[in-house]
């Protein structure tokens, strides 16, 4: 079966924080699998509807002698949910879809 996804997938592994899951504020750590221009694959222990809009926090990774946090602040929409099992028996560990809509860089 051919890929038909419109925007390349880039195997990126990073720290993930889901910040807000519709109106509520949440503070949901977990870990990108994959990433493209338009969306992110990431994993959490959070149950989250299709449809949900979501707001995101990804740490990217920076020189060492930068001296700051780079992150970037993300809006979107959940578009896929898969339960993946347990990463361990304490926490459970889901597979999440969404867009990535809008999103700011934020430096610390």
């Amino acid at each position: 079966m051919a890929e038909q996804r419109k925007n390349k997938r880039f195997d990126l592994k990073l720290p993930f924080e889901l910040t807000r899951k519709g109106s509520q504020t949440t503070s949901k750590t977990g870990e990108t699998k994959n990433m493209s221009s338009g969306g992110v694959l990431f994993t959490t222990d959070v149950t989250i509807d299709v449809g949900d809009a979501i707001e995101y926090m990804i740490t990217l990774p920076t020189s060492s002698n930068s001296g700051g946090l780079v992150r970037l602040k993300c809006v979107g929409k959940v578009t896929r949910f898969h339960p993946e099992g347990m990463e361990s028996p304490i926490r459970p560990s889901h597979a999440v879809a969404a867009t990535l809509e809008r999103y700011k860089f934020i430096r610390k």
